[in-house]
């Protein structure tokens, strides 16, 4: 089974992986409303399928996604920018909800950079592959922005709320074999074995017990909260009234033009 929904690709093989690719390569894969709807997309395509068994999540090109594409939102102001960035976590949101809710396993494969949006689609897989040229970076309080992608949900339970907010306030770059330490990635591998390595994976958990994996993620999310679905809401809700603040403006101005931005402003409320 093949398809192409906007910026993603899906393809589900005969072992039942379903290979979800984000495909703006040129863009680093940037998370704009094409990208979100299509993953939305994809993960729906997934969800509907029968004999679907894994899921492999990849980016294409030298980073897997770099988070939110930041061009697609400096062109927007005020009521326009924080119902546009609405719709795009609404989208990508919806996409994590699906992918959450499966039996199949979501398996991430992370090459060059994951950040932002793409730090959390990384943190949400049950099974992250970092090749050893990998970056994470949380990048939101950089530019004045606040997180999405569930990332203030999921790096706490994966690395505790002291490391959490030391990657989310300093917005600081976490290696591969960082990440694989601290709980953020599940395996380190070389760069130029990271798709065989993740394929490998995914056929092999492909040839086991899928009810069991549903229930076995269900267990383990529900043993640590049960709030994801109103902390994604929270989420979105927040990063629209801080990309329309003097922060969000001033950061976005400022990463474009690359210098420092200008902090003499009033904070986020």
């Amino acid at each position: 089974m093949d398809g192409t929904m906007n910026a993603v690709a899906v393809r589900i093989d005969d072992s039942g992986v379903a290979h979800v690719e984000l495909c703006r390569a040129e863009a680093g894969n940037a998370i704009g409303l094409a990208m979100a709807t299509g993953l939305l997309d994809a993960a729906r395509t997934c969800e509907k399928a029968d004999g679907l068994r894994v899921v492999l999540l990849t980016g294409r090109g030298r980073s897997f996604c770099v988070g939110g594409d930041l061009r697609e939102f400096a062109d927007l102001t005020g009521d326009e920018l924080a119902t546009h960035l609405g719709r795009v976590t609404d989208a990508l949101h919806g996409a994590m909800r699906v992918f959450a809710g499966l039996d199949a396993p979501l398996v991430a494969a992370v090459q060059g950079a994951a950040a932002g949006a793409g730090l959390g689609l990384a943190a949400a897989a049950d099974l992250t592959f970092a090749a050893s040229d990998a970056v994470f970076v949380a990048a939101y309080t950089g530019i004045g922005y606040s997180p999405d992608a569930g990332v203030s949900w999921s790096l706490p339970r994966l690395v505790g709320p002291k490391r959490a907010l030391d990657l989310l306030l300093t917005n600081r770059r976490v290696t591969a074999s960082e990440a694989a330490e601290m709980g953020l990635a599940s395996r380190v591998v070389a760069t130029g074995r990271l798709a065989e390595e993740a394929r490998s994976a995914a056929e092999e958990l492909a040839r086991g017990a899928t009810g069991a994996f549903g229930v076995t993620r269900r267990l383990v999310a529900a043993g640590l909260s049960a709030g994801l679905d109103a902390h994604l809401d929270a989420e979105a809700r927040h990063l629209a009234g801080a990309a329309v603040s003097d922060e969000g403006r001033e950061g976005v101005a400022a990463f474009l033009a690359r210098r420092s931005p200008d902090r003499g402003i009033s904070p986020v409320t």
